[in-house]
């Protein structure tokens, strides 16, 4: 009898677990989608000038890339050290060879 009570509060806990984490991937996917219509906008409309509409799209997709990695790949979860250090380790090499590539051309 124990251990039947014991699996029903496991199992329960594990159900809402899982639709807690189902309503964050739904809240994230919402939030993507509306930045990319804004960015849609604010480019198809003109209503801003180019100088602040490019640093603004570059916001919106660090923004989107930060929910793509943490929500959607599952980089917040354990158990996901080792892939979670090869992208971040990839994406610091991407940028210091951006940044090199840039002085080199600066120079």
């Amino acid at each position: 009898m124990t251990e039947n009570t014991s699996t029903n509060k496991i199992n329960s806990f594990q159900k809402q677990k899982n639709k807690d984490e189902m309503k964050k991937q739904v809240i994230t996917f919402v939030l993507m989608i509306a930045f990319t219509i804004v960015a849609f906008a604010i480019v198809g409309t003109g209503i801003m000038q180019k100088m602040f509409v490019i640093p603004l799209l570059l916001i919106l997709a660090l923004v989107q890339v930060g929910f793509q990695f943490y929500y959607f790949m599952h980089l917040k979860d354990k158990g996901h050290e080792m892939p979670a250090t090869m992208i971040y380790g990839g994406m610091w090499a991407a940028l210091l060879t951006i940044v090199t590539l840039s002085v080199i051309a600066w120079w």
